[in-house]
């Protein structure tokens, strides 16, 4: 078994969208061997499952010394988280925002259920780190996605399996500008172009339209963040961004 006090083994919560692959490439530069881990809890946008594989075997074939690190893939089948949540990302149902003042895409315990499940995946294959692109400058401001969320679930998650967890968040407290500019930095045009082409964020699933910063809807909140991050990011002076249609 490796060392348990060096985290050199990392396990990704892989969505297929544009921050999970980010995240995917920052363990991939960072540590010695990634796994990944997805769910699929019903959600409207399942499209992502599939985008997920593609995106796995793009980056296996476009960055060979990657792909030396990438291990295992693993899916998990949590229809119970969809039959307990009304949301409109396990409904059909309008995007809105709620009496709470967040919005209806907000599903209650998802990411605390996540990371616990990858937590007791990762503790049976030896992995110490779970690494996660939750994120406080999101626009939603999902309270399971706040930084004192994950330092009390990395607590928690250490204590409860006495195995000393890390949860590595490169994504908190950044934009999407600047989750463009990361992805850049981490595998330059051809992470940029796999980005744009192949991951999904779109909460409707809409594979039809593809716009300069990749394919969705552009209407509901996921896409009009993603064209946001995008166009900050091409703004920006010495920007490297894909030009459309590449």
């Amino acid at each position: 078994m490796p060392d348990p006090t060096r985290h050199t083994r990392a396990l990704v919560l892989f969505s297929g969208g544009q921050d999970s692959t980010t995240c995917l490439a920052h363990a991939l530069a960072r540590f010695e061997q990634v796994e990944t881990i997805g769910f699929d809890y019903g959600q409207r946008h399942r499209v992502e499952l599939e985008a997920r594989l593609t995106v796995l075997r793009e980056l296996r074939a476009q960055f060979p010394a990657w792909a030396a690190k990438l291990g295992e893939d693993h899916v998990l089948d949590l229809a119970v988280l969809g039959a307990v949540s009304e949301t409109s990302l396990t409904r059909d149902m309008a995007f809105r925002m709620e009496a709470s003042g967040l919005p209806n895409t907000f599903v209650p315990g998802r990411n605390l259920l996540f990371l616990t499940l990858a937590a007791a995946l990762a503790y049976r294959r030896g992995l110490t780190v779970l690494v996660t692109g939750v994120c406080e400058t999101d626009f939603s401001g999902y309270p399971d996605c706040r930084d004192d969320t994950m330092k009390a679930m990395q607590l928690a998650l250490s204590l409860g399996m006495d195995q000393r967890f890390l949860i590595d968040t490169p994504l908190m407290w950044i934009d999407k500008a600047d989750t463009w500019r990361l992805a850049h930095e981490l595998g330059g045009d051809r992470l940029e172009a796999l980005i744009v082409e192949h991951t999904h964020t779109c909460y409707l699933g809409d594979r039809e339209h593809r716009h300069a910063w990749g394919w969705g809807c552009g209407d509901c909140p996921a896409c009009q963040l993603r064209a946001r991050g995008w166009a900050g990011y091409r703004a920006a002076p010495g920007s490297n961004a894909v030009r459309p249609g590449h």
